[in-house]
């Protein structure tokens, strides 16, 4: 059996800046989201690139390719 979501803990932690998504704080379906356009959710970069919003693979591969 999955265990349950927490929307509400989600949502307080949850570190993307589009606080109108109606995906935030449901983890599966924002991932599953993003990830339909080759994309990644923002709680995965880091603040300075999460704000400019472009979620793609090449720019979190291109910021973290001389970081790893």
């Amino acid at each position: 059996m999955a265990p349950e979501c927490n929307i509400d803990r989600n949502r307080e932690i949850c570190g993307c800046s589009y606080m109108s998504c109606g995906k935030r704080g449901k983890c599966c379906e924002c991932i599953k989201s993003h990830w339909s356009n080759q994309e990644l959710p923002g709680c995965l970069f880091p603040p300075e690139l999460e704000k400019t919003y472009d979620r793609s693979l090449r720019a979190f591969i291109n910021y973290w390719k001389n970081k790893v």
